[in-house]
């Protein structure tokens, strides 16, 4: 078995789905796990939807946009008169607003988003599937929320590895003679059979959970892109593709901020010496990128690139030096509200961490520790990590820029900078 995964991008309006259609059937020998996001920026829409919700305005509007998007898609694949996803649909849409009229603010925004949200990646593949069956590409849909099983996190949930295994292998067996299983990424549920989310852009994650849990031949991410290059094209020129890369190699690229595959999907597939290509669906013939157990010397540079970040800086009023009991009592704050740092750094006096910018939580954060430290910050900053860098590259990179924070290692460079 095979797993290919397919982002928004690939499923975005009704000739996306058709292509995607094409990739499929052009791999009619293997048997696949095709896990499928929500469609196009369908995320960020019932993001909106939540939000209006949330603020007290009319979310009803907006709601029905996202209705809208959907019929249109169905209607130009053809699908309007496919009465078993009408159905399916016209429930779905039902569920989704009784979650929204039982909001209530004790619940929680993280439960609520979770509870909603999540129906992007539903309607998705209900239509998907629907498609693909008229392609007579036999196709059975399987709901994430009864086979991925996580802990009660809600926005970042942990997977519950055993329980996951269990249920993918026994559900699978179940349909061995299929051809095509497709299910959602980014998407589970606790024992409560409340659904969670594994973290925005999670179907990554979600594809190495099916690969590991099946012991999957390879897993093929289906992106916009040739492959993984060494900086994103949007914001730098003159860049590199990578053929193949080492899993350490990309793991890093992902922990540093890298978008093209989402930070928990290589290491269980390394874990389990799986295989990950990263292709592109608009040239499906080309290699893309192969991500393995290698060796490759003279990598050319990888430049990830951070905005919204912001530096925040704990300082010892009492003249007394930074120590290890000072750090203990940061990171706990720090683990507390699930925020994540990307650099950090110590002086004598002063512990200093860079992070994704969340005014939220970074209130939270000053108000617990606030008679403990001072505490300064500076926000709208942007960082870049420079992997196997060299020092033109870094000159190139921080010529007119004002440099908040430079740190460098054997391997690695960062700089955190005014805009």
């Amino acid at each position: 078995m095979k797993v290919f995964k397919f982002g928004g991008a690939s499923v975005k309006d009704a000739d996306s789905v058709k292509n995607m259609a094409s990739i499929i059937e052009a791999h009619n020998a293997d048997q696949l796990m095709v896990i499928v996001s929500a469609m196009g920026k369908m995320t960020n829409a019932f993001e909106a939807v939540l939000q209006r919700l949330i603020d007290e305005e009319d979310y009803i509007s907006s709601l029905q946009t996202i209705k809208d998007f959907h019929a249109k898609i169905i209607a130009d694949l053809g699908l309007k008169g496919n009465q078993q996803l009408n159905q399916e649909i016209q429930q779905d849409f039902e569920n989704l607003s009784h979650e929204l009229e039982r909001f209530s603010s004790s619940l929680g925004y993280d439960y609520l988003y979770d509870q909603t949200v999540s129906f992007g990646e539903i309607l998705s593949t209900r239509i998907v599937s629907a498609y693909l069956n008229t392609r007579q590409i036999k196709t059975t849909w399987l709901d994430a929320r009864k086979l991925v099983k996580t802990d009660n996190i809600h926005r970042q949930a942990k997977v519950d590895w055993g329980a996951t295994q269990n249920i993918i292998r026994s559900q699978v067996a179940q349909h061995k003679e299929t051809k095509i299983l497709l299910t959602q990424g980014f998407i589970g549920s606790n024992a409560k059979f409340n659904t969670t989310t594994l973290g925005r852009e999670g179907s990554d994650f979600s594809a190495a959970i099916f690969a590991t849990s099946l012991g999957a031949e390879s897993v093929t991410i289906w992106k916009d892109v040739p492959g993984v290059l060494n900086a994103d094209p949007k914001k730098f020129s003159d860049t590199v593709l990578f053929d193949q890369l080492p899993y350490k190699e990309a793991a890093e690229m992902t922990y540093y901020g890298a978008t093209v595959i989402h930070p928990k999907t290589i290491k269980p597939l390394a874990q389990k010496g799986i295989p990950l290509y990263v292709k592109s669906f608009e040239n499906p013939d080309a290699n893309g990128t192969l991500i393995n157990e290698c060796v490759i010397p003279n990598l050319a540079p990888a430049i990830i690139h951070k905005d919204k970040q912001t530096v925040i800086s704990f300082k010892i009023s009492d003249f007394s030096f930074i120590n290890e009991q000072h750090i203990h009592l940061i990171f706990e704050h720090i683990n507390r509200n699930h925020l994540t740092i990307n650099l950090m750094q110590n002086s004598a006096i002063s512990f200093t961490i860079c992070m994704d910018d969340n005014p939220v939580k970074r209130e939270q954060l000053r108000m617990a520790l606030k008679e403990d430290f001072l505490i300064y910050y500076n926000e709208g900053l942007e960082m870049i990590t420079i992997k196997n860098y060299n020092q033109a590259t870094i000159e190139a990179l921080m010529k007119d820029k004002q440099i908040i924070i430079e740190q460098r290692s054997r391997n690695n460079f960062q700089m955190v900078y005014k805009v």
